[in-house]
């Protein structure tokens, strides 16, 4: 086991903390050593008690990190988590005390969001199928696209539909918000896309066309590297992806080189652009020229899904997970979005995963290695949907064999099994302190389930038939969800 040490390590304290943990001096103790979740140690091998606890543990962890203000954390043993005197657990898990003792710490979100259980509203308006739902960056709007060609904006205080956009031809198949909130972009089956204004739910000029076939996804310059939002990107069944600028309203750059269609794309953190494919690959783009500067192999077929680390702090921007605060300018939304994304990216390089057709997912650092870090397998159907959570400790995975799955968020570890849909699961979100999952599923229903636990927390029937969309408000206190039965659903804790 390594034994090295990232930075200097304070000496204060270590041995009052054991003298502080330790009720006796012939107490009986265990050889541990603290790691955070990529491996590296917190300090030296110590010598702790049996009876120590997981309080201890982090007062332990709270003071070898020098932190002012102290953070909650979670302990984990050979993947399973600590909630018990070492001694007892070790025993328990036939766990041998006489072997130095890994204990891997993850930090947990101080705020805590409560499970929804209940359905608050059920707001018919669409004609057809609602295809997606997304709430805007600050929590406070909500928007739906259908295969009735309308994209609708809702009134989250009544719960009363807001704002009917028309003006696409076809069915409404994904939709955006600009991490500003200024913004709501949609994309439609006949390939043209059409901005929005939120505020009027007017269009924003005219629609903007190129692509040939229909729109397979959309994904805005994070805010913290452009302020005001005013560039987005978009892919296509058509295999291209088109760079647009709202402003100059047009098409600046096409990023082409796909043999097949494009599944999804992501604009990420450090100002690339990842577009997934049918053609088997996953292509990194620069976006001052759209040239392509890496190329991720190692599918077997369709690349169906792409997901961040950074997602959730790339989706809210300069907003936290209240979603109060106001801002005077772009300059300083942009400068509280940049404080967000590199807090929580910490030293660690941005990290990408990738679901598929083949049943497998791959989890990458495109700028440490063209080589995934992980190969990561256990589905038995195809990968329709992967989800980071906002901290980046857990990727979740929807498929459709029935079971959303959970891994380490950075090594890729496969960690356990949700069951309990009797469909295909279509698509996952995250509550803001990534402590719960929601998922929706063929089988009509939505799940809320609890990731210390790994069980089922609430079980959401209502719908009346197929759900295709799910979203956790920023904010947490809601959850929007519609699907094939053509209502949108409001649900609250």
């Amino acid at each position: 086991m390594r034994n090295i040490n990232p930075k200097p390590l304070p000496q204060i304290g270590i041995a009052e903390m054991a003298m502080e943990v330790e009720a006796a001096a012939a107490e009986r103790t265990v050889m541990c050593l603290l790691t955070d979740p990529d491996d590296t140690p917190l300090a030296q091998f110590m010598y702790l008690p049996q009876h120590t606890t997981t309080l201890q543990l982090q007062q332990i962890v709270n003071r070898l990190l020098q932190n002012e203000e102290k953070m909650p954390y979670t302990f984990y043993i050979e993947n399973k988590e600590l909630n018990e005197a070492l001694g007892v657990y070790a025993e328990k898990n036939n766990i041998s005390v006489e072997k130095v003792l890994k204990i891997v710490y993850q930090p947990q979100a101080i705020f805590r969001i409560r499970p929804v259980n209940r359905c608050s509203a059920t707001i018919a308006g669409h004609s057809e199928a609602v295809l997606s739902v997304a709430f805007s960056p600050d929590g406070q709007q909500l928007a739906s696209g259908s295969g009735d060609t309308t994209v609708r904006i809702w009134d989250l205080n009544t719960q009363t539909p807001l704002y009917t956009c028309s003006g696409h031809k076809n069915w409404v198949l994904c939709i955006a918000w600009s991490a500003d909130g200024r913004y709501l972009v949609s994309g439609s089956k006949s390939g043209e896309l059409q901005c929005w204004d939120p505020q009027t739910g007017k269009p924003s000029g005219n629609p903007l066309n190129g692509h040939k076939k229909w729109i397979t996804g959309i994904s805005w310059e994070p805010v913290h590297l452009a302020a005001p939002c005013r560039r987005f990107v978009s892919a296509g069944k058509d295999g291209d992806a088109r760079i647009w600028d709202i402003t100059l309203k047009k098409c600046v750059m096409s990023l082409t080189g796909h043999t097949l269609a494009i599944t999804c794309v992501k604009w990420g953190g450090d100002g690339f652009i990842y577009t997934g494919s049918q053609d088997c690959t996953i292509k990194v783009w620069e976006t001052t020229q759209g040239k392509l500067i890496r190329e991720l192999k190692g599918h077997g077929h369709w690349v169906n899904t792409l997901a961040l680390s950074t997602e959730y702090v790339l989706r809210t921007g300069a907003y936290d997970h209240t979603g109060k605060k106001q801002y005077s300018s772009p300059e300083e939304m942009k400068k509280a979005a940049l404080e967000r994304y590199n807090k929580m990216k910490g030293k660690a390089p941005e990290r990408l995963v990738s679901g598929s057709d083949d049943f497998t997912m791959f989890l990458w650092e495109p700028f440490v290695s063209k080589q995934p870090k992980a190969r990561m397998t256990g589905h038995q159907q195809l990968v329709n949907h992967v989800y980071f959570s906002p901290d980046g400790q857990w990727i979740a995975s929807a498929s459709f064999d029935r079971s959303v799955r959970i891994w380490n968020g950075t090594t890729g570890k496969f960690f356990g099994v949700l069951r309990g849909h009797v469909g295909p699961v279509y698509q996952i979100s995250w509550s803001a302190d990534s402590r719960l999952l929601l998922s929706g599923s063929k089988d009509s229903t939505l799940k809320v389930w609890d990731i210390r636990t790994m069980k089922l927390k609430q079980d959401l029937p209502g719908h009346a038939d197929e759900v295709y969309a799910v979203d956790w408000s920023p904010d947490g206190e809601k959850v929007a969800s519609g699907g094939k039965d053509r209502v949108l659903k409001l649900w609250m804790g």
